[in-house]
């Protein structure tokens, strides 16, 4: 019998549970992380293998930082997924933080520079501000303009995301979480005192559900009237021309807000070269639509822009990669209970900047799906601000 056939076996071994999880990208991973190692009997649910990479949570590395340019709402969320990252990295005996510091790039009326100086100055985070002549001076790596200023911040760094995600699988089933992948949710209803899930491999029964669909959220939870809509970024990852320059301890990780938009990238690691992103725009999709194939005229906009800003970054194209953002529209995250079924939670919309979040964004959840509330500072994040049903 293979893997597959042995993991449907124990999937039609297991038709109920305290907790169901709808969607195990990082963030379902990290509910089932948090409701398992409080005991509870959990059940996990995924119609793609572990690692997929058609959402949003693949690839090796993500930024983590603590200035938060944009809201200072975020900061104590992101502290205690600074704390939640450590103690996981113990637990499990992965390398999943360094941090390298982090500077973003921008005029001074730059929400990346305004924003994050408002966060440091309200929660009394180290940072300083630099003109364009010293940023060029401590990091030879950056073309700065003269009208530009940079802030710098101490605790930013890297996620290594593939092993963060590796370390909540490992975490989860350590203690006790079922989790099956290849397993397609198709709804939920209630049903009694709890909620029935119908899946491609027949109906689950649970006390409570926690729905983690990714880009696949505009249409789990369409019922909700949600402003979520979901976008394909570029991301390129190149070998420098002088790779000294962008070695660790070299340069940080870094934000530009520049007339071409908004970016953001890494110094150079093995096996990833120098990664480079766009944040804003995107071309607008579904999870099922999104086109995979990059075209080369995508890539020279990315070299352009890289060569102007890190010129001597923009050498050989190891590879690009497309991601898909969920968006809100004022670009903060939606974690909630369900208006109607309060048995149902959900979180989404993370609108690019979520993974760091992936800990503490899994407390909140199993704090929502078991207590119907929480201690952390969530509210700014509820589904009632877009006068949705949720009201």
């Amino acid at each position: 019998m293979d893997a597959g056939s042995e993991q449907r076996k124990g999937y039609r071994q297991m038709r109920s549970a305290e907790v169901v999880i709808v969607g195990l990208g990082i963030m379902g991973t990290a509910a089932a992380a948090a409701l398992a190692r409080r005991g509870h009997r959990v059940l996990g649910l995924e119609q793609y293998p572990p690692f997929h990479t058609r959402g949003s949570s693949h690839g090796k590395t993500r930024i983590i930082r603590e200035a938060y340019f944009e809201s200072p709402e975020y900061v104590p969320l992101v502290q205690r997924a600074y704390v939640l990252w450590e103690e996981l990295a113990e637990r499990t005996g992965r390398t999943l933080l360094r941090v390298t510091g982090g500077i973003s790039l921008g005029r001074p009326e730059s929400p990346f520079i305004t924003g994050a100086r408002e966060s440091a100055l309200r929660h009394g985070l180290a940072h300083e501000l630099l003109d364009a002549a010293e940023a060029r001076k401590r990091f030879p790596a950056l073309r700065v303009p003269d009208d530009f200023v940079a802030l710098l911040e101490s605790r930013a760094g890297i996620l290594f995301a593939e092993e963060c995600w590796r370390a909540l699988i490992d975490d989860a089933v350590a203690h006790g979480a079922r989790l099956h992948f290849g397993v397609r949710v198709t709804g939920f209803a209630p049903e009694g005192s709890g909620v029935a899930i119908e899946t491609s491999e027949g109906t689950v029964r649970a006390d409570r559900v926690v729905v983690t669909a990714g880009p696949w959220a505009p249409e789990v939870l369409a019922s909700l009237g949600l402003p979520l809509t979901v976008r394909r970024v570029l991301v390129v990852h190149v070998e420098p021309r002088r790779r000294e320059l962008f070695e660790l301890g070299q340069l940080p990780i870094f934000l530009l807000d520049v007339p071409e938009g908004e970016y953001y990238g890494f110094p150079w690691l093995p096996e990833q070269g120098v990664k480079f992103g766009r944040h804003d725009d995107g071309e607008a999709c579904t999870a099922e639509t999104a086109r995979r194939e990059v075209r080369d005229d995508e890539i020279a906009h990315m070299l352009a822009v890289l060569g102007r800003y890190l010129p001597e970054a923009a050498g050989s194209v190891l590879m690009p990669v497309t991601c898909l953002y969920t968006m809100t529209p004022d670009g903060h995250f939606v974690v909630d209970r369900h208006p109607e079924w309060p048995h149902v939670v959900f979180a989404g919309g993370f609108s690019g900047h979520g993974f760091k979040f992936a800990p503490v964004i899994g407390e909140a959840l199993a704090d929502l799906a078991v207590e119907g509330r929480s201690e952390l500072p969530i509210g700014f994040l509820g589904a009632g601000r877009f006068g949705t049903r949720h009201q």
